[in-house]
């Protein structure tokens, strides 16, 4: 009697692959798994997997005549050419019908490329995002398909099945929408994931450096904060690496180079948020801190030479960490607010129909950026639907003026004692920009109608009717038709 066909098949036995592999197969599905490099394989299945439902393919070819029909393939490669490389190698394998998945963190214009590419060959794509690292891969990560729409009632019973789960059992996992929506979501995530994690380490940076504390009073901080709205992931291991010491009593976050590194999701983010004309200033600021950061060596040179004086704080200490709290809670809001307006710019020119309740939902398990909070975020979209932007939302629009003051004390406590806080003070300036019914641009477009005739609306007029002045009295009518607001 010949063995039964695999439910699915996987491709790529890094951390990742192995640990997701594993998961499937814990859901009572028979996985099959293939590695370019096949003693990989072998490794795998005689040791993790050993005695388990797999089967260990030793060439694309024996993987696809493994696999039940409509054959279901998820791929997780490195992000690039190696993609596009694979899906070459895998579509003479396959029949109509069958579906590919990319699990890595490829770009979304990438997967819209590659949709089009595989379901031009007869074939379903979709661009999965996974989030929740190797933990959640293999116990339950968050999930964010798109693509091939036919595809998902094929692949939902797995992905439904491995994902994570709400408190109230609800799976962090939906169809997120057509072609690259899934990947642009979850690029949008890891964004949000370089806001939050700078505006947590601008938080430590004035405990440690205005406030001296030493890292077992911002452990207590930051544990009483995980009881309170602010809980989530990011500040639970904060919580623990503030605790965290070696055997020989050693802290380990006192040694560790402030040197941060990325892989480039947030950047893509801020690419993109520049392309839509979005104003993502707060995860703008936390992708160039990153940069910062990493010339440590030109900063250790400059700070022999830019030297200040910098005074004891004298302020009231326990109000400034209060305050601390509250602004890491405002500036928090905004970062959201700003990813889920870019995620409704992108998917008015991608024609996507994005759920962006649905969106926070998937985001509250298993993934980087977890939280209470994102609870909030979903009840704000189940109240309306169509809000254009989570600040007029009532919850959050109390939430963000109740903080207000506060918000303001930690950004002028943050300049008066020399600690940067680009992320706070980026999101305060957003929020304040937003809140303003007039704002300077007048003047910019005074200036570029000045020395380049781009012409101004005026505010007695209606827009888009457009104006020039020969401002210099020797200029000429001809005006510039570029105009952009």
């Amino acid at each position: 009697m010949s063995e039964p066909l695999a439910d699915v098949g996987l491709i790529g036995l890094a951390v990742m692959g192995e640990n997701l592999a594993l998961n499937m197969e814990s859901r009572g599905f028979k996985v099959a798994v293939y590695n370019r490099t096949t003693a990989k394989v072998d490794e795998f299945i005689q040791g993790r997997a050993k005695g388990k439902r797999f089967f260990g393919a030793h060439s694309p070819k024996e993987l696809a005549a493994s696999l039940q029909k409509p054959r279901k393939i998820l791929m997780l490669v490195k992000a690039g050419s190696a993609v596009d490389d694979l899906i070459e190698q895998l579509l003479p394998l396959l029949e109509q019908g069958d579906i590919l998945i990319d699990g890595g963190n490829s770009l979304y214009t990438d997967t819209i490329r590659r949709t089009r590419r595989v379901e031009s060959a007869g074939l379903l794509y979709v661009g999965t995002g996974v989030s929740g690292g190797e933990e959640g891969a293999l116990h339950g990560p968050s999930l964010m398909p798109g693509g091939s729409a036919a595809a998902w009632p094929h692949i939902q019973p797995i992905f439904q099945a491995i994902c994570a789960r709400t408190k109230e059992g609800e799976p962090c996992c939906d169809w997120m929408g057509e072609n690259g929506a899934g990947h642009f979501v979850k690029m949008v995530h890891n964004g949000i994931e370089y806001g939050d994690m700078q505006l947590i380490a601008e938080t430590y940076d004035v405990m440690k450096r205005a406030l001296n504390l030493t890292n077992a009073e911002m452990h207590s901080i930051f544990a009483r904060w995980n009881e309170s709205e602010l809980d989530s992931y990011l500040i639970e291991i904060t919580r623990d690496i503030l605790k965290y010491r070696t055997e020989s009593g050693e802290a380990v976050l006192d040694v560790i180079l402030d040197a941060a590194g990325q892989k480039g999701t947030g950047k893509w983010t801020v690419v993109e948020a520049l392309e839509q004309g979005t104003p993502l200033t707060l995860i703008g600021e936390a992708v160039f801190a990153r940069a910062l950061s990493a010339a440590k060596e030109e900063r250790v040179a400059a700070s022999a030479q830019l030297r200040q004086e910098q005074p004891a704080f004298s302020g009231d200490r326990q109000q400034l960490i209060d305050d601390l709290g509250n602004a890491l809670y405002a500036a928090k809001i905004v970062s959201y607010a700003q990813g889920y307006q870019l995620l409704r710019a992108a998917a008015k020119v991608n024609s996507w129909n994005l759920n962006y309740g649905g969106i926070a939902l998937v985001w509250r398990g298993g993934c980087i950026i977890r939280s209470a909070f994102l609870g909030d975020i979903k009840k704000a979209f189940d109240r309306d639907a169509h809000l254009v932007n989570l600040l007029l939302d009532p919850f959050f629009k109390e939430a963000v003026s109740s903080r207000q003051a506060a918000w303001r004390r930690v950004v002028v406590a943050a300049v008066q004692n020399g600690v940067p806080v680009p992320c706070l003070s980026a999101a305060l300036a957003y929020f304040d920009g937003y809140r303003s019914e007039r704002l300077p641009a007048n003047l910019i477009q005074a200036q570029r109608d000045f020395f380049g005739a781009h012409t101004y609306e005026r505010i007695d007029q209606p827009r888009g009717k457009f104006f020039h002045t020969n401002w210099t009295g020797h200029g000429g009518d001809t005006t510039s038709r570029a105009y952009s607001a």
